[in-house]
């Protein structure tokens, strides 16, 4: 019995949507039902998951399989665990799940640098939403969260570490009509006027927007977007204007792309910090913990 299908049918019973899991997981739903398919077929047969309604469905059998499931990994993983005290080579899988800023510009270089000490770690990266983020990681789905806001959650529901931060920064085109005057300072008055993308609900940066610039509901917003390179990409092309991080916008802004906007009497959009989280007091062993330790030095 494969080991991941077990994982993937816990883990699908906590969603209770194919959609969702695989969306998470950046597998298709058919190679998750397929792995279904395989464990009811291991099984003798038996239903574990109702698909004839539209609406999620686990059968009293699923519901023993499951408890039976969950001892099955927490043994596996317990047996890794101590088998591996023994190894010359210690292997362990760690999932993270990201924002874009932590995921793919923050974290890359903290992860490059431990596989050089550590080469038999394998990292899984998931970028998701800061929300989506969050959700994987009370799921289970991965071992650690890179966000750049816990959203509605409560701060204290988590240990983290704060691994940098940010400000949020307006952009435009190069030859935006904002510009006429060859500057970048220009009035909020004039910058509501022409229509603005805003990322998508349960987006990070959207979350700080919404929550520390004052004058958010004032802006013309037209478009929505989950992407923050489709966001710089209609931006570049359009009279568009929009919020993102300095950091990630700044390589765009250097290739000539966009242009980053001063406001004037608000020099300072809205700042964040950026953290690497799990579950409150949720205990780690190996290198998971000496990846935990490392960030935190």
């Amino acid at each position: 019995m494969n080991i991941e299908f077990l994982r993937n049918f816990i883990s699908l019973t906590k969603y209770q949507s194919f959609s969702q899991l695989s969306k998470d997981l950046s597998i298709s739903q058919s190679t998750i039902s397929h792995q279904i398919s395989q464990l009811e077929k291991e099984l003798g047969g038996i239903i574990l998951i109702d698909r004839s309604t539209r609406k999620f469905d686990i059968t009293q059998e699923g519901k023993i399989f499951l408890d039976y499931a969950e001892k099955i990994i927490n043994l596996y993983d317990s047996c890794i665990q101590e088998l591996s005290k023994y190894s010359k080579q210690q292997i362990e899988d760690i999932t993270i799940t990201a924002s874009t800023l932590p995921g793919s510009h923050i974290l890359p270089k903290y992860i490059a640098n431990f596989r050089n000490e550590h080469p038999n770690v394998n990292f899984k990266i998931l970028i998701n939403n800061s929300q989506k983020a969050i959700d994987s990681l009370k799921k289970g789905i991965s071992d650690f969260a890179g966000v750049g806001s816990f959203m509605e959650e409560k701060q204290d529901n988590f240990d983290n570490i704060r691994i940098g931060d940010d400000n949020l920064v307006f952009i435009c085109n190069p030859n935006h009509k904002l510009l006429k005057s060859g500057k970048n300072l220009v009035n909020f008055e004039d910058l509501i006027k022409f229509p603005f993308i805003v990322r998508e609900k349960g987006s990070g940066t959207r979350n700080i927007i919404e929550q520390h610039f004052a004058r958010y509901n004032e802006l013309n917003i037209t478009l929505e977007m989950n992407d923050n390179d489709s966001i710089i990409s209609a931006v570049s092309e359009s009279d568009n204007i929009s919020i993102l991080s300095e950091i990630i916008v700044k390589k765009a802004e250097d290739a000539g792309l966009i242009k980053i906007l001063e406001i004037k009497d608000y020099p300072d959009i809205a700042k964040r910090d950026v953290f690497f989280i799990k579950l409150k007091d949720k205990k780690i062993k190996g290198l998971k913990k000496r990846f935990w330790e490392y960030l935190e030095d």
